[in-house]
């Protein structure tokens, strides 16, 4: 089992409903293929860097996982059949972001000195 890190722009027509149910649908797809969701967040609506299907807004959502490395491909033909999917980015975390991503979900304050990496 590996860690990653997904993060899905969804197009911003998505009514707060469509979009708490499509995070659910992404959650309970990994909890479906022996994975395991160590925490979510959504961004809510953010401006993009430039415009996508002719759309300057996207509704942004990170989730943190553990899944077997075979199971991203599936995931990625499920994000691509999505049509309310924008654009989504994988990222394989190695043992120090998730470290740190689990202090900072705990709201552990870092150091000037640990920010420095010292």
């Amino acid at each position: 089992m590996n860690n990653y890190e997904l993060m899905v722009i969804f197009t911003p027509v998505l009514s707060e409903d469509e979009y708490k149910a499509a995070q659910k649908k992404y959650e309970s797809f990994v909890k479906d293929n022996e994975g395991e969701v160590i925490g979510t967040k959504p961004w809510g609506l953010k401006s993009l860097a430039y415009p996508i299907a002719k759309k300057t807004t996207g509704l942004y959502w990170v989730m943190e996982y553990k899944a077997p490395s075979s199971f991203n491909e599936k995931l990625k033909i499920q994000l691509l059949r999505d049509d309310n999917v924008m654009r989504h980015m994988f990222t394989v975390l190695d043992k120090y972001a998730v470290e740190y991503n689990t202090r900072k979900r705990s709201g552990v304050q870092y150091s000037e000195t640990e920010k420095a990496g010292a």
